[in-house]
Formats: structure tokens, sequence, C-alpha cells
């Protein structure tokens, strides 16, 4: 009797035979690959660029991605459900311009805050309806948005800047936590990075986010809510915004309606660096915390070697390009990339 002695592929083998399936190709865990970016920047800016790695130059650095990361939180959380939100520097804006305003009429400032964060998750909410009730795209919606906050801002408070706060608040909002430089600011930071990302990877909220950014329609016959989530999801990146923008009129000490003008750029392409699809679906925090850091430690580095603002615009772009570009290439070289040879026959 002849036998058959050609060789078998092992996959081919191990499926036949049924033992164990062929390895998966390893992959990186989300947000590692511009983790490492980051670790190699801070360690080449620290070496170059004079003063970066100073104890002083890091709480400034700190302070400048505590707003970021901050507004970053809640329009991760929209982003990967698939929408958008273009409005939240805006929103800051105007939080500021109230602020500002409810001061100068004599309120204080445990009654102002309040009243701005409620007016912040109102201005989310008009952001949400529109989006979820009328069905119109969050694109088209934040974009007129974000001029008619802006606009509403400068009919607020004008031209015009209110700088006569408190000192206590103003200090606290820039101290650091004794010698270390670490801005006091950043432990509520922690916290609500803590409890985000608890509601985005380790509980059913997080998953139904995630199901909404592949398939909304899957989702909804799953059981999913999706209108009533997005809503309050835009209903949060409102309050968050509003929060922002309080600490912005504390940590510089003044109301103004043009405060966090262009800010919108750098949230979203510290969202996108941080390896969130603009189609939704994916994506995690870890990704867009290194992403805030990366983009604000460019920026400051750049500032010590007396760039431009119109460069650092132009770099932020360029960056928010490359987050939206190479995930595309990499998919499409992946997806051109040449496959085994078939196992024998």
């Amino acid at each position: 009797m002849a036998v058959d002695t050609t060789p078998q592929s092992p996959v081919a083998g191990s499926a036949a035979g049924g033992g164990r399936a062929p390895r998966r190709p390893l992959t990186l865990p989300s947000g590692s690959v511009i983790t490492t970016f980051l670790v190699l920047f801070l360690v080449v800016a620290s070496v170059a660029v004079e003063g970066f790695a100073s104890t002083r130059n890091a709480g400034f650095l700190l302070l400048d991605v505590v707003v970021i990361a901050l507004i970053a939180l809640p329009l991760t959380l929209i982003v990967v459900t698939g929408e958008i939100d273009l409005s939240v520097a805006s929103t800051v804006g105007l939080s500021s311009a109230v602020m500002g305003k409810l001061w100068f009429a004599g309120l204080p400032l445990e009654t102002i805050i309040p009243v701005v964060l409620v007016l912040g998750g109102v201005l989310g909410a008009v952001n949400g309806l529109l989006v979820t009730r009328l069905g119109l795209p969050s694109l088209a919606v934040t974009i007129g948005t974000l001029a008619f906050y802006r606009g509403l801002a400068f009919v607020v408070l004008g031209d015009q800047a209110v700088a006569d706060f408190p000192r206590a608040w103003t200090t606290w909002a820039i101290s650091g936590i004794g010698a270390t430089g670490v801005p006091v600011v950043v432990v509520p930071l922690l916290v609500l990075v803590a409890i985000t990302a608890v509601a985005l990877h380790a509980t059913p909220i997080g998953r139904s986010l995630y199901a909404m950014g592949n398939s909304e329609d899957a989702a909804r016959f799953s059981g999913i809510d999706v209108a009533r989530t997005k809503f309050w999801l835009f209903v949060a990146a409102g309050v968050i915004s509003a929060l922002g923008g309080v600490y912005w009129t504390l940590r510089y000490g003044s109301a103004r309606a043009d405060n966090a003008t262009g800010l919108e750029l750098q949230v979203v392409a510290a969202i996108l660096l941080g390896g969130v699809s603009i189609f939704g679906g994916s994506g995690g925090l870890l990704g867009v915390l290194a992403g805030a850091l990366l983009l604000a430690s460019v920026r400051n580095a750049l500032q010590l070697v007396n760039v431009p603002a119109d460069v650092l615009n132009i770099v932020t772009g360029a960056l928010l390009i490359v987050a939206v570009v190479a995930p595309q290439v990499t998919a499409e070289l992946r997806r051109r990339r040449p496959r085994g040879r078939p196992a024998a026959a």
C-alpha cells in the first residue's frame, strides 16, 4: 500500500486533526503606540530642550493638559458612539463669559459655579436634542452651535474682561502639591478619569457605547436606547465643558468671551491621536490621555524654543491629519499584504 509522504501545512494538519488552532498574530493594546511615542518624546525633549525637564515647567505642562484631558473625557465617549461635539470650546468661552458677568453683578462664586454648570448642561442638551430627536448629523449641528455659543459669549460680556476674582480661588487653581510641582487640580481630574475609565471599559454602559459605534441598528435591536444614551452624553459634555470654563477662568484670573478659542482642535486631536476611531466603535481612554499629554508636550517644547503661535497651530493641525490618516493607511496596507501560500492538497 502506497504511503503519502507529502508534507502537510501545520495549520492544515492541526485543523484537520482537531488540534490546537493556529496562533493569532501578536497585537499591541489600544493606546500603547501613542504611549510609546510619548515616552520617547519626553526623553528627547528633556535632553534637547533647555528647561523642559524642570519641575516648574512640568507644572505648567500639566496645567495645560488639565483642560484638554477634562473635556476629552466625555467627548471620547461621544466619538466612540460615532458622533462628535465641536462646540465644547465655545461652551468653555460662554461659561467663562457668564461667570464674569454674574461676578460683576455681585454674586458669590459659590452661587455662580453651580449656575454655570447648569448652563453647560442646557447647552449640551440643545446639541443632544438636535442630534437625537431631529436626526441631524452631529458634525453639522455642533459646527453651528460652535459659532452660536461663541456669539452668545460676546453678547453676554462683549470684548471686556473681568479679572478681579478672589485671590484664594485663583491661587488654588494654579497651586501645586507641596514641592512636587504637580498641580492640585490633577487630583480631581484623576478621579474623573478613573470613573470614566471604569464606565467605558468595565460596565454594560461602556459596551453599549462600543456597540452603537459599530452598528447603531444592531445596538437598537439588542435593546439599547441609542437616542437617550447619546442625549445624556451630550449633556455630560456640556457640563464638563462648563466646568472647564470655570477652571480656565480661575487659572488665568480672567473671564473673557474669547477664552479657549480653538481648544476644540486640540481636544479632538488628542482623542484621535489616542487611537479612538473617528468612525466610532473602537479606542480606549489610556490612549486619549497619552495623546493629550503628547500634544501638550509638543506645544510646550516648541514654545520653549520660541516657535511662533501660528506654527503651533500648524503642528496641531498636522498631528490631527496624521491621527485621521494613519489608521486608514495601516488598514489598507494590511488589506494588501500578501497572504501565505495555501496548504498543499
